[in-house]
């Protein structure tokens, strides 16, 4: 079983973090085969699993659906559960109430955006309750609409300073890791190097202790749309369509079910039936 040790010792090692996310059983249970590190159900599955316009929509009650699913796949994966937009923003007391529910779900720790005095104090009560938690800097997709939408940070030396202070601040606070996105790799190198604990990059280079993708972008699934930062290892979609319109084609020419996929009755049985 993974525990929350990892991550400082494979940064300890110089040896990078890998990490996807996952939203469903089977998913969870292919990424933990291949050894992958850590599993992130990230707020992203408001788009990629249900559709939504964007992450604002999805509830705590639903991220906790997909934490269940993804821990009873991965059942020796770490696995981080995103916070979803005003699951935690409201008071200290309701942060702490939604972050439980995602430990009770499987989750073994919590991600949360941003770094102001009240996120400082709540990260440190969730360490207090027994929570680790992932920090998130940089672009942070719950504020998109107070930023400008997607924009990449710490463009300048003056704005990675400032990440990089409040990312100390939150080393302080009491996080295991954070989570740098849409960042110069310059920047994010710099903040990574000023930090004891590690980043995990998202759109900021290869200086980060490791890297977090979704992966529905890697393996070519989710088509509605692909970041520029994104590689792909496969291409699912044309994989999937190709095998769904031969299955079509097999119903409508009466191939598909054959008399392999059909089952028979007896002789003695057919006889009783035309009797």
């Amino acid at each position: 079983m993974k525990t929350v040790n990892l991550f400082q010792k494979l940064k300890d090692n110089n040896e990078k973090i890998a990490m996807l996310t996952a939203y469903d059983y089977s998913t969870a249970k292919t990424i933990e085969e291949a050894g992958i590190d850590a599993i992130l159900v990230g707020d992203s599955l408001a788009m990629v699993a249900l559709g939504y316009r964007d992450t604002y929509i999805i509830t705590a009650n639903e991220m906790q659906v997909f934490v269940k699913a993804v821990s009873k796949g991965a059942k020796n994966s770490f696995i981080i559960a995103d916070m979803p937009f005003m699951s935690y923003n409201i008071n200290v007391e309701q942060g702490l109430e939604n972050a439980s529910k995602m430990i009770k779900a499987g989750a073994s720790a919590i991600k949360l955006e941003g770094c102001n005095k009240y996120i400082l104090t709540l990260v440190q009560r969730c360490i207090e309750s027994g929570i680790p938690v992932l920090g998130h800097l940089g672009f942070t997709p719950q504020l998109m609409n107070t930023i400008g939408g997607h924009k990449i940070q710490g463009k300048t030396a003056e704005m990675t300073e400032e990440i990089l202070i409040s990312a100390q601040k939150l080393e302080k606070a009491g996080c295991f890791g954070i989570v740098l996105e849409l960042m110069p790799s310059e920047s994010a190198k710099y903040i990574t190097d000023n930090l004891q604990i590690p980043t995990i990059g998202i759109g900021a280079g290869n200086g980060c202790s490791g890297q977090i993708v979704v992966t529905d972008d890697i393996l070519g699934k989710y088509q509605d749309f692909t970041p520029s930062f994104i590689k792909k290892y496969a291409d699912l979609h044309s994989v999937v369509l190709n095998g769904i319109t031969q299955y079509k084609n097999d119903v409508k020419n009466q191939v598909f079910p054959s008399e392999n996929e059909s089952f028979s009755l007896t002789p003695e049985e057919q006889n009783k039936l035309n009797s």
